[in-house]
Protein backbone atom coordinates (compact mmCIF):
# COMPACT_ATOMS: atom_id res chain seq x y z
CA UNK A 1 0.00 0.00 0.00
CA UNK A 2 1.42 3.43 -1.15
CA UNK A 3 1.50 5.49 1.86
CA UNK A 4 4.47 7.49 0.71
CA UNK A 5 1.91 11.11 0.39
CA UNK A 6 2.92 12.83 3.20
CA UNK A 7 -0.51 14.66 2.79
CA UNK A 8 -2.38 11.58 3.51
CA UNK A 9 -2.84 9.55 7.16
CA UNK A 10 -3.99 5.97 8.51
CA UNK A 11 -6.62 4.60 10.28
CA UNK A 12 -6.60 1.13 11.50
CA UNK A 13 -10.11 -0.52 12.57
CA UNK A 14 -11.65 -4.05 13.73
CA UNK A 15 -15.20 -4.54 13.82
CA UNK A 16 -15.79 -8.10 12.60
CA UNK A 17 -15.53 -9.61 9.44
CA UNK A 18 -13.05 -7.55 7.00
CA UNK A 19 -14.70 -8.01 4.17
CA UNK A 20 -17.95 -5.83 4.58
CA UNK A 21 -15.96 -3.42 6.94
CA UNK A 22 -13.18 -2.70 4.28
CA UNK A 23 -15.99 -2.60 1.22
CA UNK A 24 -17.89 0.45 3.70
CA UNK A 25 -14.71 2.71 4.53
CA UNK A 26 -13.65 2.09 0.68
CA UNK A 27 -17.03 3.45 -0.23
CA UNK A 28 -16.27 6.41 2.17
CA UNK A 29 -15.40 9.93 1.01
CA UNK A 30 -12.05 11.04 1.43
CA UNK A 31 -10.64 7.95 1.34
CA UNK A 32 -8.05 6.71 -0.77
CA UNK A 33 -6.94 3.01 -0.11
CA UNK A 34 -8.02 0.09 2.12
CA UNK A 35 -6.52 -2.94 2.68
CA UNK A 36 -7.59 -5.79 5.09
CA UNK A 37 -4.80 -7.89 7.57
CA UNK A 38 -4.36 -8.97 11.04
CA UNK A 39 -3.05 -7.02 14.13
CA UNK A 40 -3.17 -7.11 17.99
CA UNK A 41 -1.80 -10.75 18.09
CA UNK A 42 1.41 -12.11 19.06
CA UNK A 43 1.95 -14.27 15.89
CA UNK A 44 4.19 -13.20 13.04
CA UNK A 45 2.72 -13.13 9.64
CA UNK A 46 -0.37 -15.32 10.74
CA UNK A 47 -2.37 -16.51 7.88
CA UNK A 48 -6.05 -16.22 7.79
CA UNK A 49 -6.80 -19.93 8.76
CA UNK A 50 -4.21 -19.23 11.99
CA UNK A 51 -6.44 -16.14 12.95
CA UNK A 52 -9.69 -17.90 12.51
CA UNK A 53 -8.46 -20.82 14.76
CA UNK A 54 -8.72 -17.88 17.64
CA UNK A 55 -4.91 -18.62 18.64
CA UNK A 56 -3.06 -15.88 17.38
CA UNK A 57 -4.43 -13.15 19.36
CA UNK A 58 -4.76 -10.61 15.95
CA UNK A 59 -7.95 -9.41 14.74
CA UNK A 60 -9.35 -8.89 11.37
CA UNK A 61 -8.84 -5.39 10.81
CA UNK A 62 -9.17 -2.38 7.31
CA UNK A 63 -6.06 -0.63 7.26
CA UNK A 64 -7.89 3.18 6.09
CA UNK A 65 -5.48 5.51 3.91
CA UNK A 66 -7.31 9.21 3.73
CA UNK A 67 -7.20 12.63 2.87
CA UNK A 68 -7.26 14.75 6.10
CA UNK A 69 -8.30 17.77 3.49
CA UNK A 70 -11.72 15.54 2.85
CA UNK A 71 -12.66 13.82 5.94
CA UNK A 72 -11.27 13.89 9.37
CA UNK A 73 -10.53 10.93 11.57
CA UNK A 74 -13.37 11.61 13.91
CA UNK A 75 -15.34 11.37 10.47
CA UNK A 76 -13.93 8.13 10.01
CA UNK A 77 -14.67 6.70 13.58
CA UNK A 78 -18.28 7.62 13.32
CA UNK A 79 -18.36 5.47 10.17
CA UNK A 80 -16.83 2.86 12.28
CA UNK A 81 -19.28 3.00 15.54
CA UNK A 82 -22.19 2.62 12.83
CA UNK A 83 -21.08 -0.29 11.01
CA UNK A 84 -21.22 -2.85 13.68
CA UNK A 85 -22.65 -3.54 17.57
CA UNK A 86 -19.48 -1.71 19.47
CA UNK A 87 -21.39 -3.57 22.85
CA UNK A 88 -20.70 -7.09 22.06
CA UNK A 89 -17.55 -8.71 22.90
CA UNK A 90 -15.59 -10.71 20.51
CA UNK A 91 -18.50 -11.05 18.30
CA UNK A 92 -20.13 -9.50 15.25
CA UNK A 93 -23.28 -11.07 14.23
CA UNK A 94 -22.86 -14.61 13.43
CA UNK A 95 -19.07 -14.23 13.82
CA UNK A 96 -17.65 -15.29 17.20
CA UNK A 97 -13.93 -15.63 18.46
CA UNK A 98 -11.41 -12.38 19.45
CA UNK A 99 -10.40 -11.98 15.59
CA UNK A 100 -13.92 -10.45 15.53
CA UNK A 101 -13.76 -8.00 18.13
CA UNK A 102 -14.50 -4.27 18.28
CA UNK A 103 -10.80 -2.46 18.35
CA UNK A 104 -9.62 0.58 16.78
CA UNK A 105 -5.77 0.56 16.71
CA UNK A 106 -4.25 3.92 17.02
CA UNK A 107 -1.04 4.97 15.53
CA UNK A 108 -0.36 8.37 17.78
CA UNK A 109 -1.55 9.85 20.46
CA UNK A 110 -4.05 12.18 18.52
CA UNK A 111 -5.21 9.47 17.23
CA UNK A 112 -5.75 7.46 20.83
CA UNK A 113 -7.41 11.07 22.51
CA UNK A 114 -9.55 11.52 19.54
CA UNK A 115 -10.89 8.15 19.99
CA UNK A 116 -11.32 7.81 23.40
CA UNK A 117 -13.28 11.14 23.37
CA UNK A 118 -15.83 9.73 20.46
CA UNK A 119 -16.32 6.67 22.46
CA UNK A 120 -16.78 8.46 25.79
CA UNK A 121 -19.32 10.95 23.81
CA UNK A 122 -21.20 7.78 22.55
CA UNK A 123 -21.48 6.64 26.06
CA UNK A 124 -22.81 9.34 27.64
CA UNK A 125 -25.36 9.98 25.02
CA UNK A 126 -26.63 6.21 25.69
CA UNK A 127 -26.48 5.94 21.49
CA UNK A 128 -26.07 1.59 22.42
CA UNK A 129 -28.15 -0.16 24.81
CA UNK A 130 -25.17 -1.87 26.18
CA UNK A 131 -21.89 -0.81 27.36
CA UNK A 132 -19.35 -0.26 24.70
CA UNK A 133 -16.56 -2.89 24.62
CA UNK A 134 -14.59 -1.42 21.59
CA UNK A 135 -10.68 -1.27 22.47
CA UNK A 136 -8.85 1.46 22.37
CA UNK A 137 -4.90 0.33 21.91
CA UNK A 138 -1.49 0.85 20.59
CA UNK A 139 -0.84 -0.17 16.57
CA UNK A 140 1.90 -2.78 16.77
CA UNK A 141 2.63 -4.59 13.60
CA UNK A 142 -0.14 -4.72 10.38
CA UNK A 143 0.00 -7.91 8.37
CA UNK A 144 -1.38 -7.79 5.49
CA UNK A 145 -4.18 -10.49 4.20
CA UNK A 146 -3.76 -12.77 1.43
CA UNK A 147 -4.43 -11.51 -1.61
CA UNK A 148 -7.73 -13.10 -2.33
CA UNK A 149 -9.10 -11.30 0.68
CA UNK A 150 -7.94 -7.75 -0.69
CA UNK A 151 -11.51 -5.90 -2.09
CA UNK A 152 -13.21 -9.19 -1.69
CA UNK A 153 -16.83 -7.72 -2.18
CA UNK A 154 -15.58 -5.82 -5.30
CA UNK A 155 -14.48 -9.08 -6.70
CA UNK A 156 -17.07 -11.23 -5.98
CA UNK A 157 -20.13 -8.79 -6.97
CA UNK A 158 -21.56 -8.23 -2.97
CA UNK A 159 -22.20 -8.78 0.29
CA UNK A 160 -24.38 -11.61 1.73
CA UNK A 161 -21.63 -13.18 4.01
CA UNK A 162 -20.86 -10.33 6.44
CA UNK A 163 -22.53 -8.60 9.23
CA UNK A 164 -22.59 -5.56 7.50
Amino acid sequence: MDTQNKELEEAIFAAGCFWGVEETFRQSRGVKETEVGYTGGHTESPTYEQVCGDSTGHAEAVRVVFDPKETSYEELLKIFWKLHDPTTMNRQGPDVGSQYRSAVFYKNDEQKAIAEKVKADLENRKVYQGKIVTEVVPLNVFYKAEDYHQRYFMKRGGGGVCHV
